[in-house]
């Protein structure tokens, strides 16, 4: 087995690498965060001045204060939106993976977009709050109805899928001038989801509080992502050392038999085409030349298997000058009339 085949013993390994930890200061913006959460959610609830906040920008209307905003920010607003996002950092994040011999980018993307999902859309279906074009009374909080707006989505897909991109830097000033700019994309496209009336502001409050969480949580699901890294490792350099061993068997090709003989197996000079010897007309045993392939014989047709044909008299053609010869009957007396007439 070549030493490239090998399992990885040591590298890989969830101990191995470097992993950020829960400090201080993210447990302290952990415990902020979410505080903020929880009062969002009961403020609307309760229908406090949050809500009366959200009947006051919503009956303002911004898209029809600032116009002239409309168009761009109809395009910016995409840049919280899952798919194109996902498959933007999706493909950064892959070349890095390449560079880097690791699969840790990637995994961190994908399990921070799964804890959002299940987080965000668990919080969506429960609580059911309408948006603003389908509101139904003025200064009602428009909760447990059939909507899925609360909180943002696209807000909190922004603070993720871009503050990966700070969480996986690799220096302190990176990771610090990452953070500045997801930051101002995640307040950016909030804001642009208020304005086009998409979204409460309680909704997009919240959405920053959901996004800002899962980038806080991640620290702790550093092993497991650790763990899966190496397993994902460990099964692919053993479907290489089982491509690399399992010889490709090809059936061997057969030889035509003829009744009554016994096929031999093929050498490498039976598929060259051997040159042809110019034999004397005549000649009863030709020589066979010596790179001639060893074929098996192959029987000759003789006369008896042919269709049996009825003697009509001599095969030579006639000739003017041929006397042809009187049959005479073969026998003693034969030899005897011969020798007489001799």
């Amino acid at each position: 087995m070549r030493t490239d085949d090998k399992l990885p013993r040591t590298e890989g390994r969830p101990t191995d690498p470097v992993r950020p930890r829960m400090t201080r200061t993210r447990r302290w913006l952990l415990g902020s965060t979410l505080a903020v959460y929880a009062a969002t959610v009961i403020g609307v609830l309760t229908t406090s001045w949050l809500v009366k906040l959200d009947w006051q920008v919503m009956l303002f209307r911004p898209y029809k204060q600032w116009p002239e905003f409309h168009t761009f920010l109809d395009y910016f607003v995409v840049m919280g939106q899952r798919g194109p996002t996902a498959v933007a950092v999706t493909a950064w994040l892959g070349w890095c993976c390449w560079r880097q011999r690791t699969l840790r980018p990637l995994l961190v993307l994908g399990t921070s977009l799964l804890l959002l999902n299940a987080t965000v859309g668990a919080a969506k279906l429960g609580m059911g709050r309408l948006g603003p074009h389908y509101a139904t009374t003025v200064g009602s909080n428009e909760m447990w109805g059939d909507g899925d707006i609360f909180p943002s989505g696209h807000t909190a897909n922004a603070v993720v899928t871009w503050g990966v991109l700070a969480y996986l830097a690799t220096t302190p000033q990176a990771r610090r001038i990452a953070s500045v700019i997801s930051a101002m994309l995640a307040l950016g496209v909030g804001m642009t989801t208020v304005y086009l009336g998409t979204h409460w502001v309680s909704d997009v409050l919240l959405g920053w509080a959901a996004g800002l969480l899962v980038l806080l949580a991640l620290p702790w699901l550093e092993p497991s992502m650790a763990r899966a890294e190496w397993i994902l490792r460990t099964l692919w350099h053993r479907l290489r050392r089982i491509g690399s061993t399992a010889p490709v068997v090809l059936p061997a090709p057969v030889a035509p038999q003829v009744a009554g003989t016994v096929a031999t197996p093929r050498s490498a000079g039976d598929d060259v085409v051997p040159a042809r010897e110019t034999v004397a007309v005549g000649a009863l045993g030709a020589r066979v030349p010596d790179g001639w392939p060893h074929h098996p014989a192959r029987p000759h047709t003789a006369r008896s298997e042919r269709t049996p044909v009825t003697p009509t008299g001599s095969r030579r053609p006639p000739h003017a000058d041929r006397t042809p010869r009187a049959a005479t009957p073969v026998g003693p007396a034969t030899g005897r009339s011969r020798a007489a007439g001799g």
